[in-house]
């Protein structure tokens, strides 16, 4: 099969290092493609604020002029058709798919297109509907936000955020979380899972970054594969999204993200392979243009990566409204189309599919095979799930929660309270305890400050998808707002939980949630024993502007004056505690090294444990163990990108331009000195690190390619393990606690790597006093890169180093692979 390459980016030679020119791509035929594009469909869709567009301002430029990579030209994406039938790698899904084209014989083609077409929002109990096929007894499907929990209805847990699972480091907490959200979703009868999320948090400013799992590819998809698991064990299909680049909220619905092979393969691709690997039954390509062609019909992105070279066997369904044609995206391996109608998200008539895709097949525009596929593929996720016997049907109304003759008020929660309190306190990172300020020992007396502490005293669920733009501050963050936030059924805030521990040690506890009273803030921490400062900033979807913000953070300041709070407090109390719910990093310079701030908490978004949680921690019934999953940087410039803002082009060119050095890639490279690095975490006891020796297990090289590449799909040989490395942990300290381990592998100079990436990490419980013997294996793809010329996973001539320690620049142990 034809392979292509990029263009006209610079194709990467296998050194890492050489440039090749391409041709000048077609802009008239590129363009063509865009049936509904015009000017006046793209102010309609900004009108309709289903995505940031930032400050666009007239006049619409055909080609915008804005190189790429020292390229005069626009970034290109090459065709690659046709879309493959899908066969299924595992003898799971060969069997799911037979069921399906056994039982697709019964469907006739009116039937297969209702198969593929939402039926149109607010046209069913769900968020995304198929409709039910009554003749052949297939009762629809039901498709529901969000990655963290079931969105907008009642009797649910809001789970902690991805973000924070992230920073467990811990794979079996990825599991559980996803698990228990899996039993709700089935509980509710929503048969798909419209998470996890796996964009990277590429710029620290990125609005829907804490719906994933942080910077690093590895880290993403770690918590991709193990979401799968646990989502698809409970009889949820997991989507995996949004494919692909989808990393800020301006210009979401119009913007083009370009960036090389190499890049997109070994960073933004990686989560995406792990969650196919896991099994995951569906995937949703994105708003976005990549390299110039949307996402949803992108035949480079779906034909050929997704179900060629990742031979990705289920359905791919479109992010709601990101369907931009008809034809093009059927032939260019788009499956289902959400939420059906043309555009998103209003009550409206006709779609881009229906009766204009059974027109299509009919014409010829659209092979009737082709037809063919995405319906078996649909089914197969369905028979992969066993959702073919007796599945719950949906027992909620989305779209009116309260309504008694359309909602059952089913109670999903059961005890899924205890996995959320453990994923929000193992997702707490501990960055600064100075003086053992922490755990905190029966104060005689406390002040709590700040609105970030404080009940939410509208109401949990008062703002629409927890956007609080009415009105600032307005109580605890415990998660970003927009179509990845959940309705509370409970919520235990800070303050709350403080004051049932206070009240049990006879605590003298005072608090105050007004950010703007400074003076009784400065009041009542005054010659107290210990002062907790709560400071928040937050992000979401742009389709809701909060305080400005459109989606993206504008800044990397605290907000409600969060460090003019701090600074006030600490003047007056020398034992600050500051606790900071935030979506991603922020400017911490002004009292980070503040001596009188002896702890810094961060608690990520902890979901509505968020009180029970801290207070294990704070309290140390709970050794903190969370580590950052992103850096922390000094100066908003320290970091490799920022979200676009402003442009005046139709398609706004995002680009990508430092390539594979993002978040702790980059400081490396550059040797910036970040405030807190990437994998960062103290805890209440001390770990050591010792005899790290290693030996070559698997005999995987780069001949087992022969005359293959990727356009076969990826061999299983590439991922089995190669070399084992094995390691020694000791807790050295007064308590028992849990070590998060980072092993980094330093590739040789002419890889043209960064100076270390993350391969392998683990989350270990060591009493006190015990020595613990750790192992992980590399495989061939761990020690490869992606060679562009070859379409290959190459391991390059050289000496590889693993680095093994207790963060990215923190290392305690080194070992030579062999």
């Amino acid at each position: 099969m034809k392979f292509f390459t990029l263009l006209p980016l610079a194709v990467l030679a296998c050194a890492g290092s050489s440039l090749a020119g391409s041709a000048q791509p077609d802009y008239q035929q590129l363009f063509a493609e865009r049936e509904v594009d015009s000017p006046a469909h793209f102010l309609e869709r900004r009108q309709q604020g289903i995505g940031g567009a930032g400050g666009n301002g007239p006049g619409y430029q055909t080609v915008p002029s804005v190189p790429f990579d020292g390229n005069d030209s626009l970034p290109y994406s090459p065709s690659f058709y046709p879309t493959p039938q899908t066969q299924g790698t595992t003898q799971k899904w060969k069997d799911a798919i037979g069921k399906a084209r056994e039982y697709l014989q019964q469907f006739n083609q009116t039937e297969k297109v209702i198969l593929t077409t939402g039926s149109g929002w607010t046209r069913g109990p769900c968020v995304g509907n198929i409709s039910p096929i009554p003749r052949v007894n297939f009762p629809g499907l039901c498709l529901m936000d969000g990655p963290a929990g079931v969105r907008g209805i009642d009797r649910v847990t809001s789970f902690p955020d991805a973000i924070t699972v992230a920073a467990s480091f811990d794979r079996d907490l990825m599991y559980k979380r996803a698990h228990a959200m899996g039993e709700e979703f089935k509980t509710k009868g929503a048969n798909i899972w419209l998470g996890p999320m796996m964009n990277l948090a590429r710029s620290p400013e990125g609005g829907r970054s804490w719906e994933g799992f942080g910077a690093d590819p590895y880290l993403s998809g770690e918590g991709s594969y193990f979401s799968v698991l646990g989502a698809q064990d409970a009889g949820v299909q997991a989507n995996l999204k949004h494919y692909i680049n989808n990393e800020q909220e301006h210009f979401r619905n119009e913007g083009s993200s370009n960036l090389d092979a190499r890049t997109e393969r070994e960073l933004y691709q990686h989560p995406f392979m792990r969650g196919i690997q896991a099994g995951a039954a569906s995937t949703m390509c994105s708003y976005n243009l990549l390299n110039n062609s949307w996402a949803c019909q992108n035949s480079e992105l779906l034909n050929n990566r997704l179900k060629t070279e990742l031979q990705f066997p289920g359905y791919v369904l479109s992010d709601w409204g990101a369907q931009h044609a008809g034809v093009a995206t059927a032939n260019a391996g788009l499956d289902m189309t959400m939420p059906g109608d043309i555009t998103c998200c209003s009550r409206q008539e006709g779609s881009l599919w229906g009766g204009n895709l059974t027109m299509a097949v009919n014409n010829g525009s659209v092979e009737s095979t082709r037809l063919d596929d995405m319906a078996t593929r649909i089914l197969a996720g369905w028979f992969l799930l066993g959702q073919d016997q007796g599945y719950p049907e949906p027992n909620f109304n989305f779209f009116d929660k309260k309504d008694p003759a359309t909602n059952q008020f089913v109670d999903a929660t059961a005890d899924h309270y205890k996995v959320a309190r453990e994923v929000a306190s193992a997702g707490t990172v501990l960055l600064k305890n100075h003086r053992n300020a922490l755990p905190l020992n029966k104060p005689r007396t406390m002040a709590v400050v700040g609105s970030d502490a404080g009940p939410l005293y509208q109401g949990a669920n008062y703002w629409p998808d927890r956007a609080q733009n009415g009105g600032l501050p307005y109580g605890t963050l415990g998660q970003g707002w927009g179509s990845g936030s959940t309705d509370y059924s409970y919520f235990f805030s800070p303050y709350e939980s403080l004051q049932a521990r206070a009240r049990k040690d006879r605590t003298d506890m005072q608090w105050n949630f007004d950010d703007y009273n400074i003076a009784q803030s400065v009041m009542i921490a005054n010659m107290t024993d210990v002062a907790l400062v709560f400071v928040s900033a937050e992000s979401g979807e742009g389709y809701i502007i909060v305080d400005n913000n459109e989606g993206d953070r504008n800044n990397l300041t605290l907000w409600n004056q969060g460090e003019q709070l701090i600074r006030n407090v600490t003047a007056v109390n020398n034992n600050t505690v500051v606790i900071v719910h935030s979506v991603g990093a922020v400017d911490m310079e002004s009292f980070a090294e503040n001596p009188n701030v002896t702890a810094i908490v961060w608690a990520n978004l902890p979901g509505s444990e968020s009180g029970r949680a801290l207070v294990d921690v704070l309290y140390g019934d709970f050794n903190p163990s969370g580590r950052l999953p992103y850096t922390i940087g000094k100066n908003r410039t320290d970091y490799s990108a920022d979200v676009l803002y402003y442009n005046d082009t139709v398609t706004p060119q995002i680009n990508y331009t430092e390539k594979l050095n993002i978040d702790y890639r980059h400081f490396d490279a550059k040797n910036i000195e970040p405030r807190y690095e990437f994998g960062y975490g103290l805890s209440y006891t001390k770990f050591d690190y010792s005899g790290a020796w290693t030996q070559q297990v698997g005999h995987a090289d780069n001949s087992w390619w022969g005359s293959s590449n990727a356009s076969t799909g990826l061999p299983d040989w590439l991922f089995q393990p190669k070399y084992e490395v094995t390691f020694s942990l000791t807790n050295s300290g007064s308590c028992d606690g849990h070590e998060v381990w980072q092993a980094y592998l330093e590739f040789p100079r002419s890889a043209g790597e960064p100076p270390k990436v993350l391969r392998n990490f683990g989350r270990e419980k060591i009493c006190k006093g015990d020595t613990k013997e750790v192992k992980f294996t590399l495989s061939q793809y761990d020690v490869s890169y992606w060679c562009n010329e070859l379409q290959q996973w190459i391991q390059p001539e050289g000496k590889f180093k693993v680095v093994i320690g207790a963060s990215s620049r923190d290392i305690r142990q080194a070992v030579v692979l062999n």
